[in-house]
């Protein structure tokens, strides 16, 4: 049983240096995710690999099946989830090719199938989301980050937008005043949901691009997947 799984994002379809055992397609009360689980070796370490926007990068931020991949992750023992991110840079020390291990989140996204715990409940559930991320994963990630001597930010907020479309640079503006330091599209509900499975989540985001306005000139799909 593979405790451990990594969600790739916008440019990570597949994991370098992964040695596939199998792959497997996993039916949920959800739909189907986003595509088949990979499992396999890492770098000796049992590792369950799924591409968020799917093998062929074809399947946008709001039409993702947060929940099925969630589920499916869960329903296969995996317990520790690292999910990876391409995110723009909001404040002037998240230029790009900077890595970041985010510790806050502001979710802006809506319409997403964004909770498990709306059908034939048997009590109201509230969880906790005071510390979106598990520390004791950031940690882990923030270790292995200075032992491979990369840069790394160490904390940050993440806004996570609709999309699929880029933001004005008046929102921008906006997500800088309600404190964020980068933006994305993928981050909620995927960590609210993999909460409410109390999976340890944390995410690893590359900032691919300085946020509209931020730079010079527009913003390209080249510069988002390099």
């Amino acid at each position: 049983m593979t405790e451990l799984a990594i969600i790739g994002g916008t440019g990570l379809t597949s994991l370098k240096g992964l040695e596939i055992t199998r792959r497997e397609v996993v039916n949920t009360p959800y739909g189907e995710p986003s595509g088949p689980l990979t499992h396999g070796k890492l770098c000796g370490t049992e590792v369950t690999f799924l591409a968020r926007h799917g093998y062929g990068h074809n399947i946008p931020p709001h039409k993702v099946n947060y929940r099925a991949n969630i589920w499916a992750l869960h329903s296969v023992g995996v317990r520790r989830l690292i999910a990876v991110a391409a995110v723009g840079g909001i404040h002037p020390d998240f230029a790009p090719g900077q890595l970041a291990i985010p510790d806050q989140i502001v979710d802006y996204t809506w319409g997403r199938g964004h909770t498990f715990f709306e059908d034939e409940l048997t009590r109201v559930v509230h969880v906790d989301f005071t510390r979106p991320y598990c520390e004791t994963l950031r940690e882990v990630l923030l270790a292995g980050a200075k032992s491979g001597g990369i840069d790394v930010q160490a904390e940050g907020t993440y806004a996570a937008t609709q999309g699929p479309r880029l933001e004005t640079a008046a929102e921008i503006d906006r997500l800088e005043r309600d404190g964020c330091h980068m933006v994305g599209m993928t981050g909620m509900p995927e960590a609210a949901l993999a909460r409410e499975l109390e999976l340890s989540y944390a995410a690893c985001a590359v900032v691919a691009n300085a946020a509209a306005g931020r730079g010079e000139g527009s913003i390209t799909m080249s510069d988002i997947e390099a």
